[in-house]
C-alpha cells in the first residue's frame, strides 16, 4: 500500500505541474513534495529523522511515479483524474493515514494527535503541492478527501482504545480511509460550505 500510494501521489503532483506548464524540474519537485511533504511532517512532529532521506528505495518509487506521469501525459489528457489514478491514490491516502497513526501511536502522543499525525501524513503532500502550484489546498475547499484520514485516523485510534491488536486496527483505518474515499468520489461527497448551508448570501 505504502509503495502505491508513493507513486501514485507522486503521479498526481507531477500530472498537475505538466498541467501547468512546469519544466522537468519544476514537475520533479511537485511530484516528490506530494509523495514526500507529508511524512516528512511526520517525522518532525515525532522527532525522528525523516524516512525519505533515509531510504534511497522510497526516493526511487516517488521518481518512477514522476517518469510515469510524464509517460502517461503523452497518452492521456489528465492522468491523474483517470479511474486507476483515482483508486491507486485513495489506496496512497489510506497507507499514509495508517503508517501515520501507527507512527502517532508508537510515539505516545494523545487521540487528537492520533488522528491529527495520520491526517498530515496522508494530504500534507498534497496540500503543499498545491502551495507550490500557486493555488490554494484543495483538501480545504474541495472536495471530501481529507475527511477520509480523519476518519480513518480516529477508526485506527477507536481499534486501539477497545484492545484491538495493532495490525487489525490497522487494517479498519485502512479500510474506513478508502472505502469512504471512493464512496466520495463514486457519489460525489462534499462537507457543506457556509453559503450552501444558507448562513452566509454570496
Amino acid at each position: 500500500m505504502n509503495t502505491i500510494g508513493l507513486i501514485a501521489f507522486a503521479l498526481v503532483g507531477s500530472a498537475k505541474a505538466i498541467r501547468e506548464e512546469f519544466d522537468l524540474f519544476g514537475i520533479t519537485v511537485v511530484g516528490l513534495a506530494m509523495a514526500f511533504a507529508g511524512g516528512m511532517t511526520r517525522d518532525l512532529l515525532v522527532s525522528r529523522v525523516p524516512l525519505a532521506l533515509q531510504s534511497p528505495i522510497e526516493i526511487s518509487l516517488g521518481l518512477l511515479g514522476v517518469g510515469l506521469a510524464i509517460a502517461l501525459s503523452a497518452i492521456l489528457p489528465s492522468p491523474d483524474t483517470h479511474p486507476i489514478a483515482l483508486v491507486s491514490d485513495a489506496i496512497g491516502l489510506a497507507a499514509f493515514a495508517t503508517t501515520g497513526a501507527i507512527v502517532a501511536t508508537d510515539a505516545n502522543v494523545s487521540a487528537v494527535g492520533v488522528v491529527a499525525i495520520a491526517t498530515i501524513n496522508a494530504v500534507g503532500g498534497g496540500a503543499v503541492a498545491d502551495i507550490l502550484l500557486d493555488r490554494s489546498p484543495f483538501i480545504l475547499f474541495d472536495d471530501f478527501y481529507a475527511s477520509c484520514a480523519v476518519l480513518g485516523g480516529s477508526a485506527y485510534w477507536v481499534g486501539m482504545s477497545v484492545g484491538a491488536a495493532g495490525s487489525t486496527a490497522a487494517v479498519v483505518c485502512a479500510v474506513v480511509t478508502v472505502g469512504t474515499r471512493v464512496a466520495a468520489v463514486t457519489y460525489g461527497w462534499n462537507l457543506p460550505t457556509m453559503q450552501k448551508l444558507g448562513l452566509i448570501r454570496n
